[in-house]
């Protein structure tokens, strides 16, 4: 049986992926699903990014809006959804993986970069009664590639990922033979810093401290809000009369200014990434396409 070609299009927030992803996917017949690790949940749009529909509908788009924000999306789901999606699409089909997570990414084009290590409610308990410096320390001794890159803020995904170091990996799920390219959307720094400063403004205005409000009132909880990370806990302290609305704006930067330093820290050491401008990102795919 031949390689499926997958194309991953990665890259840190508001490099445009997304625009890019959808381009490439006409112009080559492909497909596009999506490596972002809230774009799954159903009822943050705003706040995720999410293109709108209409932007959506000439493409057909996988993994967006399939879950609750109620309950946790794992990584190991999104590998066995990845793996249903290939079952289903004619083999000679380009795949898009387009997104932000590397986390989502490398366990798709890495077989063995993921956890399947089971939940440990013991391990959980003692982890919680620790501080978020403490927790930091502790997985920066046990992993501190994946301390690098993590959200040092998270509490969820810093006891996660402390349990998997913990834990007796499974074997993966196994996915179908795939070709793969991986293309680095580049962005100078300044450039990328004004298109955030934009990409905030324009959430705010379009309503995402509503939005947020609206998921809280739908039934999540404000602990769950604040495990999507970023901007989210930026808004759950306004919203609780925490923090002023004039320093949302600043304080949704700030951290995601960070969170994009960390993506680029954990992409340095993919030396299998090309980081290209859009325009070589055509030329890339269509010589990978014809190989």
């Amino acid at each position: 049986m031949s390689e499926r070609p997958v194309i991953v299009i990665l890259g840190p927030t508001a490099a445009g992926k997304s625009a890019l992803g959808i381009a490439l996917a006409k112009r080559f017949g492909g497909v596009i699903i999506s490596a972002d690790s809230r774009q799954v949940y159903r009822g943050l749009d705003i706040g995720t990014g999410k293109l709108p529909l209409a932007a959506r509908r000439s493409i057909p788009h996988y993994l967006i809006d399939v879950a609750s924000p109620r309950s946790q999306y794992t990584v190991d789901r999104f590998v066995r959804d990845v793996r249903r999606i290939l079952d289903t699409l004619p083999q000679r089909t380009p795949v898009f993986l387009v997104g932000g997570s590397p986390f989502y990414i490398d366990a798709v084009t890495k077989p063995n970069a993921y956890s399947s290590v089971p939940p440990n409610p013991a391990l959980r308990q003692w982890l919680e009664q620790l501080t978020t410096a403490e927790l930091n320390r502790r997985l920066k001794r046990l992993d501190r590639r994946r301390w690098a890159s993590i959200d040092h803020a998270n509490r969820r995904r810093l006891i996660r990922a402390i349990e998997i170091a913990h834990g007796d990996t499974p074997a993966p799920v196994a996915l179908p033979a795939m070709r793969i390219l991986k293309l680095g959307l580049r962005a100078p720094l300044p450039k990328l810093r004004r298109r955030i400063d934009r990409q905030i403004s324009a959430r705010l205005r379009a309503g995402m401290i509503r939005e947020t409000a609206a998921a809280h009132h739908r039934g999540v909880s404000w602990k769950r809000l604040a495990a999507l990370g970023l901007e989210y806990r930026v808004i759950i302290n306004h919203l609780r009369d925490q923090l002023p609305r004039n320093a949302v704006a600043p304080n949704m930067k700030k951290v995601t200014y960070d969170f994009v330093r960390r993506q680029l820290t954990w992409w340095k050491r993919d030396q299998a990434i090309r980081w290209v401008t859009p325009h070589q990102a055509i030329r890339a795919v269509a010589t990978f396409l014809q190989a």
